[in-house]
């Protein structure tokens, strides 16, 4: 049996819905409302009832006629506010509730729920976690997570000194103050700020888990490809994972190899991570500290790249009070050289994240790497781009980015020589932004002419501006793209110009023929195109003269570039092998079935690229399996 206002006879509240309010300690009686109910804590007890207090600046009596049961000074108990008398005396009733809900309530408005130029000027309280905690020469800023966005939460005490030492790097904290406006960009302006444990502590670290801003969007792809459904899974927790990533406070920095598919792969997430950090962040100036593009002339993560980054890392934790980056690497960082640098940075709190099409090694790198998806993980191979993988995370983080990547997955098939069975719904998703294939070809050679010009500079804005994404000006997009694409052919004939009548020609046992260039001493050297670009240039040729199945070789001192058409040459499985027959060689390297490299030491060139031809020699003709799909006019 229940009475009229829903309690029991014991006077439990029977209402499962039951909000039970939890006051910040500057809360005063404005704050409050009658029938509605709070956490209280015992301040003194009486012959005829307990006193209570709700926060520091309200108490009151629940009187013995109004008390379930018996209480010590400092025992806590809910009750229900009664009545504010003109007096300023309060009484309370107590309640037991058999389930409820804890509700924070701080002086003036809940800052996470609304805009904060909408409450500027006014006084206003938020729980959260403290992600990042900046000393600056004045204020200490505490940027505190919220369900949805991250606030900056400024802390004065003498200029440079640490407001609030007790708070460290992700305690669940609530914070009391002012909005204000500085210098163009909202904040908090602290009152107070304390740590929350507990039951307060633990409701905080739900709400951030369970928020809505975490979760990947549910998108539709841009085209239906059974091959690439296998990993709309691992992409939508990579896309997690980011999102995650922004709100904890963490900085990504994305290494990419810097080439058409990295770029057509790093540039679209770089946007999209950038706008949902614009999204749920106050501070104006975040993107530009959370999110660094990093591109690595080599296709995997070498030491050097790493051991810069950890510097950075390093750095930017001691003087900026940020944490340790999250590393997403793309296009690189499946294979077993990349392993030297994870295990550098496995001494350190740094996650890794791998998106690549290169044949991977999964043993090597699972142990290293949160997740780690690549289509060979899911009997698929390189035709699946990177770019292509890319453009579905980036959507995943941020829808409305959609309509200015529709064509950036066919430029990472053109550019990486994809065969998919998609590429031709690919092209007709850029034809219908109006870039026809020679447009989409034009694109990844002003690409690849631009980045080897940039070397290790992300050239952020002028690669924006040559793959149109984020770019405000479609007509300087077309004009520096016909700039550069007609520079680089012009240097690509001058390179050929003076290489191809070095290039030497032999018949395999297998059927294929075998063209070598040493591009040390046969092509110009500290220019466009590069080794690698030399040698794919060259081998373009002799697939187009002769329409057989060929292979190339472009070799220096200590390094040889590998491309094939018509031949399954395995060159992974190639270079495992040539590591345990030519011994004292230290061969490493890797890349694609059809395209890749290898090193080893100068000295036993010779040995290594015989024995490689030997390889080559017993490799199956496949005259559909190709890594160049050009005319003899385009050639």
């Amino acid at each position: 049996m229940s009475t009229p206002n829903g309690t029991g006879e014991d006077g439990t509240d029977l209402d499962r819905s039951t909000v039970v309010y939890d006051l910040d300690s500057q809360c005063g009686v404005e704050d409050v409302e009658t029938g509605n109910k709070y956490h209280a804590t015992v301040n003194g007890v009486v012959e005829y009832g307990v006193f209570v207090d709700i926060s520091e600046q309200l108490s009151g009596l629940v009187h013995s006629s109004n008390l379930i049961g018996t209480y010590d000074v400092g025992e806590e108990l809910i009750v229900e506010l009664d009545a504010v008398r003109e007096d300023g005396d309060i009484s309370f009733v107590e309640v037991q509730v058999a389930e409820y809900e804890t509700e924070p309530v701080g002086p003036g408005t809940r800052a996470a729920t609304v805009d904060f130029e909408e409450i500027a000027g006014e006084q206003a309280h938020l729980d959260g976690q403290a992600v990042q905690i900046k000393q600056t020469g004045g204020p200490t800023i505490f940027q505190v997570r919220t369900p949805n966005r991250v606030v900056p939460c400024a802390a004065f005490e003498e200029a440079g000194v640490r407001a609030y030492p007790g708070v460290e790097l992700d305690d669940y904290v609530r914070v009391t103050g002012t909005v204000e406006q500085r210098d163009g960009a909202y904040q908090l302006e602290v009152d107070n700020l304390s740590v929350l444990s507990g039951e307060a502590a633990e409701q905080v670290e739900d709400e951030l888990t369970s928020s809505d801003a975490i979760g990947a969007a549910d998108v539709e792809p841009l085209v239906e490809w059974p091959a690439f459904e296998k990993l709309r899974d691992d992409l939508s927790a990579v896309a997690t994972r980011l999102r995650e990533t922004v709100l904890s406070g963490r900085p990504i920095r994305i290494r990419h190899h810097a080439d058409g598919d990295g770029l057509c792969a790093s540039v679209p997430l770089q946007y999209a991570l950038e706008r949902f950090i614009e999204q749920t962040w106050e501070d104006p100036e975040a993107p530009r500290h959370l999110l660094k593009r990093l591109p690595s002339k080599a296709p995997y993560y070498e030491l050097e790249d790493v051991t810069r980054d950890l510097n950075f890392a390093l750095e930017n934790r001691n003087r900026h009070g940020q944490k340790l980056p999250l590393f997403l690497m793309l296009d690189n960082g499946s294979t077993e050289e990349d392993t030297p640098a994870y295990e550098n940075l496995a001494h350190y709190d740094v996650p890794i994240l791998v998106v690549d099409h290169h044949h991977p090694d999964p043993d090597a790198v699972q142990q290293f790497a949160e997740h780690h998806v690549n289509p060979y993980l899911h009997d698929e191979d390189y035709r699946i781009t990177t770019g292509m993988m890319c453009v579905e995370t980036a959507r995943m983080i941020d829808p409305d980015v959609t309509d200015e990547l529709r064509h950036v997955p066919a430029v990472a098939g053109i550019a990486d020589r994809s065969e998919g069975e998609a590429m031709d719904e690919y092209l007709e998703l850029a034809a219908e932004e109006g870039y026809e294939t020679p447009d989409l070809r034009d694109i990844g050679e002003a690409l690849d002419y631009a980045t080897y010009w940039l070397r290790y500079n992300d050239g952020r804005e002028y690669i924006n501006d040559l793959l149109n994404v984020n770019c405000d000006d479609r007509d300087r997009h077309e004009r520096v793209v016909n700039l550069l694409s007609e520079r680089a052919a012009r240097d690509v004939d001058n390179q050929l110009d003076a290489a191809m009548q070095h290039v030497t020609e032999e018949d395999l046992d297998n059927g294929a023929r075998l063209f070598r260039i040493d591009v040390e001493n046969h092509a110009r050297r500290f220019t466009y195109p590069a080794p690698g670009k030399t040698t794919g240039k060259i081998h373009d040729r002799k697939v187009a003269e002769t329409g057989d199945p060929v292979i190339t070789i472009g070799f220096g001192p200590d390094f040889a570039v590998l491309r094939s058409d018509g031949v399954r040459l395995d060159i992974p499985e190639m270079v495992a092998e040539l590591k345990e027959d030519v011994e004292g060689a230290g061969v490493s390297g890797g890349g694609h079935l059809v395209v890749g490299s290898i090193k080893f030491v100068s000295g036993m060139r010779e040995e290594v690229i015989e024995a490689l031809v030997e390889k080559m020699a017993e490799a199956e003709i496949d005259e559909e399996l190709g890594s160049s799909a050009v005319t003899p006019e385009e050639a």
